[in-house]
Protein backbone atom coordinates (compact mmCIF):
# COMPACT_ATOMS: atom_id res chain seq x y z
CA UNK A 1 0.00 0.00 0.00
CA UNK A 2 1.41 3.37 -0.97
CA UNK A 3 0.67 6.57 0.89
CA UNK A 4 1.38 10.17 -0.02
CA UNK A 5 2.41 11.01 3.52
CA UNK A 6 6.01 12.17 3.98
CA UNK A 7 8.41 10.95 6.63
CA UNK A 8 7.61 13.20 9.59
CA UNK A 9 11.25 13.19 10.68
CA UNK A 10 12.33 15.00 7.49
CA UNK A 11 14.06 18.31 8.23
CA UNK A 12 12.66 21.51 6.77
CA UNK A 13 16.09 22.89 5.81
CA UNK A 14 16.32 21.30 2.36
CA UNK A 15 18.23 18.20 3.38
CA UNK A 16 17.00 14.90 2.00
CA UNK A 17 17.21 11.29 3.04
CA UNK A 18 20.26 9.47 1.71
CA UNK A 19 21.09 5.80 2.03
CA UNK A 20 24.79 5.14 2.53
CA UNK A 21 25.87 1.62 1.57
CA UNK A 22 29.25 0.50 2.87
CA UNK A 23 31.10 -2.70 1.96
CA UNK A 24 33.74 -4.01 4.34
CA UNK A 25 35.24 -7.04 5.93
CA UNK A 26 33.60 -8.00 9.22
CA UNK A 27 35.98 -6.18 11.58
CA UNK A 28 35.51 -5.58 15.31
CA UNK A 29 35.11 -1.87 16.09
CA UNK A 30 34.34 -0.79 12.53
CA UNK A 31 30.76 0.19 13.31
CA UNK A 32 32.02 2.53 16.03
CA UNK A 33 34.48 4.14 13.60
CA UNK A 34 31.70 4.68 11.05
CA UNK A 35 29.25 6.19 13.54
CA UNK A 36 31.92 8.61 14.77
CA UNK A 37 32.19 10.01 11.23
CA UNK A 38 28.46 10.77 11.25
CA UNK A 39 28.63 12.22 14.77
CA UNK A 40 31.49 14.58 13.92
CA UNK A 41 29.45 15.93 11.00
CA UNK A 42 26.42 16.27 13.30
CA UNK A 43 24.39 13.84 11.20
CA UNK A 44 21.87 11.66 12.96
CA UNK A 45 21.69 8.05 11.80
CA UNK A 46 18.01 7.38 11.16
CA UNK A 47 18.32 3.64 10.47
CA UNK A 48 21.15 1.13 10.41
CA UNK A 49 21.37 -2.48 9.32
CA UNK A 50 24.38 -4.73 8.82
CA UNK A 51 24.48 -8.12 7.13
CA UNK A 52 26.61 -10.31 4.88
CA UNK A 53 26.46 -9.16 1.25
CA UNK A 54 26.11 -11.26 -1.91
CA UNK A 55 29.92 -11.39 -2.04
CA UNK A 56 31.36 -14.06 0.31
CA UNK A 57 33.35 -12.59 3.22
CA UNK A 58 32.06 -9.05 2.61
CA UNK A 59 29.57 -7.31 4.89
CA UNK A 60 27.15 -4.57 3.89
CA UNK A 61 26.19 -1.66 6.13
CA UNK A 62 23.02 0.21 5.14
CA UNK A 63 22.67 3.58 6.89
CA UNK A 64 20.07 6.29 6.32
CA UNK A 65 20.60 9.92 7.26
CA UNK A 66 19.34 13.38 6.32
CA UNK A 67 21.96 15.60 4.68
CA UNK A 68 22.61 17.79 1.69
CA UNK A 69 24.58 16.28 -1.19
CA UNK A 70 27.80 18.16 -0.41
CA UNK A 71 27.81 16.84 3.16
CA UNK A 72 26.97 13.25 2.21
CA UNK A 73 29.77 13.25 -0.40
CA UNK A 74 32.23 14.32 2.33
CA UNK A 75 30.98 11.61 4.67
CA UNK A 76 31.34 8.89 2.03
CA UNK A 77 34.85 10.07 1.12
CA UNK A 78 35.84 10.03 4.79
CA UNK A 79 34.40 6.53 5.25
CA UNK A 80 36.32 5.32 2.17
CA UNK A 81 39.61 6.40 3.82
CA UNK A 82 39.21 3.72 6.50
CA UNK A 83 41.51 0.73 5.94
CA UNK A 84 38.81 -1.89 6.53
CA UNK A 85 36.36 -0.28 4.09
CA UNK A 86 36.32 -1.70 0.58
CA UNK A 87 33.98 0.94 -0.83
CA UNK A 88 31.05 3.10 0.18
CA UNK A 89 28.35 4.79 -1.88
CA UNK A 90 25.44 7.11 -1.25
CA UNK A 91 22.07 6.70 -2.91
CA UNK A 92 18.71 8.40 -3.07
CA UNK A 93 15.47 6.45 -2.76
CA UNK A 94 15.12 6.49 -6.56
CA UNK A 95 18.36 4.45 -6.89
CA UNK A 96 17.16 1.65 -4.60
CA UNK A 97 14.60 -1.01 -3.92
CA UNK A 98 14.16 -0.99 -0.16
CA UNK A 99 11.93 -2.16 2.67
CA UNK A 100 11.64 -2.05 6.42
CA UNK A 101 9.91 -4.54 8.68
CA UNK A 102 7.67 -3.49 11.54
CA UNK A 103 6.23 -5.53 14.41
CA UNK A 104 3.15 -4.44 16.38
CA UNK A 105 2.03 -6.09 19.64
CA UNK A 106 -1.67 -5.75 20.40
CA UNK A 107 -3.76 -6.92 23.37
CA UNK A 108 -5.66 -10.10 22.42
CA UNK A 109 -8.85 -9.17 24.29
CA UNK A 110 -9.10 -5.80 22.51
CA UNK A 111 -8.19 -7.40 19.18
CA UNK A 112 -11.08 -9.86 19.54
CA UNK A 113 -13.59 -7.27 20.81
CA UNK A 114 -12.88 -4.57 18.24
CA UNK A 115 -14.36 -5.24 14.84
CA UNK A 116 -12.51 -4.44 11.67
CA UNK A 117 -8.95 -4.84 12.96
CA UNK A 118 -8.33 -7.87 10.74
CA UNK A 119 -9.62 -5.87 7.75
CA UNK A 120 -7.25 -3.05 8.65
CA UNK A 121 -4.33 -5.50 8.79
CA UNK A 122 -5.29 -6.87 5.36
CA UNK A 123 -5.65 -3.34 3.96
CA UNK A 124 -1.96 -2.73 4.74
CA UNK A 125 -0.86 -6.15 3.46
CA UNK A 126 0.32 -6.98 6.97
CA UNK A 127 -0.03 -10.40 8.57
CA UNK A 128 -0.59 -11.91 11.98
CA UNK A 129 2.52 -13.75 13.19
CA UNK A 130 1.25 -15.00 16.52
CA UNK A 131 -1.87 -15.04 18.64
CA UNK A 132 -1.85 -16.13 22.26
CA UNK A 133 -4.05 -15.38 25.26
CA UNK A 134 -2.17 -12.15 26.04
CA UNK A 135 -1.18 -10.62 22.73
CA UNK A 136 -1.38 -10.59 18.96
CA UNK A 137 1.81 -9.87 17.01
CA UNK A 138 1.39 -8.30 13.58
CA UNK A 139 4.16 -7.98 10.99
CA UNK A 140 4.30 -5.53 8.11
CA UNK A 141 6.91 -4.96 5.41
CA UNK A 142 6.98 -1.60 3.67
CA UNK A 143 8.38 1.88 3.63
CA UNK A 144 8.54 4.15 6.68
CA UNK A 145 5.36 6.03 5.75
CA UNK A 146 3.39 2.80 5.35
CA UNK A 147 4.50 1.17 8.59
CA UNK A 148 3.92 4.43 10.45
CA UNK A 149 0.41 4.80 8.98
CA UNK A 150 -0.56 1.33 10.23
CA UNK A 151 0.92 2.17 13.65
CA UNK A 152 -1.25 5.30 13.87
CA UNK A 153 -4.41 3.48 12.83
CA UNK A 154 -3.84 0.59 15.24
CA UNK A 155 -3.02 3.05 18.05
CA UNK A 156 -6.23 4.98 17.41
CA UNK A 157 -8.41 1.85 17.20
CA UNK A 158 -7.17 -0.49 19.93
CA UNK A 159 -3.82 0.75 21.21
CA UNK A 160 -0.40 -0.72 20.52
CA UNK A 161 1.42 -2.39 23.43
CA UNK A 162 4.79 -2.50 21.67
CA UNK A 163 6.11 -1.34 18.31
CA UNK A 164 9.47 -1.78 16.60
CA UNK A 165 10.72 -0.99 13.12
CA UNK A 166 13.88 -2.40 11.58
CA UNK A 167 16.54 -0.49 9.76
CA UNK A 168 16.26 -0.20 6.02
CA UNK A 169 17.34 -3.11 3.88
CA UNK A 170 18.16 -1.99 0.36
CA UNK A 171 19.58 -3.15 -2.94
CA UNK A 172 20.45 -1.04 -5.94
CA UNK A 173 18.21 -1.10 -8.99
CA UNK A 174 21.20 -1.99 -11.16
CA UNK A 175 21.88 -5.62 -12.11
CA UNK A 176 24.85 -6.08 -9.77
CA UNK A 177 26.16 -4.31 -6.72
CA UNK A 178 28.70 -1.66 -7.68
CA UNK A 179 31.28 -3.31 -5.46
CA UNK A 180 31.19 -6.37 -7.74
CA UNK A 181 32.13 -4.16 -10.70
CA UNK A 182 34.95 -2.52 -8.75
CA UNK A 183 36.39 -5.85 -7.59
CA UNK A 184 36.17 -7.28 -11.13
CA UNK A 185 38.02 -4.23 -12.52
CA UNK A 186 40.77 -4.58 -9.90
CA UNK A 187 41.13 -8.29 -10.65
CA UNK A 188 41.22 -7.64 -14.41
CA UNK A 189 43.91 -4.99 -13.92
CA UNK A 190 46.01 -7.42 -11.88
CA UNK A 191 45.73 -10.06 -14.60
CA UNK A 192 46.79 -7.57 -17.30
CA UNK A 193 49.83 -6.56 -15.27
CA UNK A 194 50.62 -10.19 -14.52
CA UNK A 195 50.51 -9.53 -10.81
CA UNK A 196 48.87 -11.37 -7.99
CA UNK A 197 48.22 -10.82 -4.31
Amino acid sequence: MQTNEKNTAAPADGRRLYTVIIFSENTVGLLNQITIIFTRRQLNIETLSVSPSAIPGIHKFTITTYADEVMIEKVVKQIDKRVDILKSYYNTDEDLVYQEIALYKLATDKFIRMGGVEDLIRKYNARILEINEDCVVVEMNGHYEETQALFRELSDRIGVLQFIRSGRVAITRSRVERLSDMLAAIEEGMHRKGGSC
